[in-house]
This record gives C-alpha cells, structure tokens and sequence, in this order.
C-alpha cells in the first residue's frame, strides 16, 4: 500500500452513518485533490437492484463535474456500502470499474476502506489497496 487516502474523521463517520441506515447500498461521490477527500456529494442508488448494486446518479455526477470546471473541488472518486458484505471490492465492483485511477471507499458496517481503480490490479484485476489515514 504504497498510496494513502486522506479522510477526516467527520466525513468517515458520515459515509459509515448514511450506510448503517440502510439495507440497500448507498452511495456519493469523493471530493477533493491528491488523495485528501474534502467533501462528500451524497447520491442516490439508481441502479435496478440496489440491495446488491449501485450506480451513482449521472444528474448528480454531471452536476460535480460540472463544479469542479468551474473551479470547484475535483471528483477524485466515490464511496459505496457493502450492506451485507465486507469492505472489499466485489467481483460486480470490478466488472464496473473502469481503469481509471479513481479512489473506491467501501464501507461495510464500521469497516471501511480505500482502493484504486486500475488495470491489473491486485484485486480481482482491477483494485490496488490504499492506506486509509483518517484524522480529524
């Protein structure tokens, strides 16, 4: 784990908070610069079967992306929930998964962690783990 994720304690306990109140995978995007997530866009789950799968609204996607041309913090990645699994990357999350660089966070009850999306990698040929430093 060569790479770390930077997250405050504040957005972690939020990203674990909004995923206990749900039995169906919840979702948002990461915000921020080099690794150090600053803000989290909430978004809705519009994928058919959220119970086991999730897709970010493109509305609320195209909207950050949109900000972050403007001048606003860049869309470095996204988190989701494993309601009823533990916070590693799925085979479904790899299938999804483009080859991009983005941070993954992946939240099971308390247990959350960090990767990156990328070809080859360790992880069902598609995440590297990341070392996750959360501070207040």
């Amino acid at each position: 784990m060569g790479e770390t994720v930077h997250l405050s304690r504040s957005l972690a306990g939020e990203i674990i908070s909004r995923a206990a109140q749900s039995d169906q995978e919840v979702c948002g995007l990461l915000l921020g610069c080099a690794g150090h997530v600053t803000q989290l866009v909430v978004c809705r789950n519009v994928h058919p079967t959220p119970a086991t799968h999730f897709e970010l609204d493109p509305a609320a996607l195209f909207a950050a992306l949109r900000a972050a041309r403007a001048g606003g913090p860049a869309v470095i990645g996204h988190y989701h929930s494993h309601p009823s699994g533990q916070a590693t990357p799925s085979a479904t999350d790899a299938d999804a998964a483009a080859a991009d660089g983005s941070i993954w966070i992946i939240v099971a009850g308390t247990d959350i962690t960090a990767w990156k999306a990328v070809r080859d990698g360790a992880v069902h040929g598609r995440f590297d783990p990341l070392a996750l430093a959360i501070a207040r």
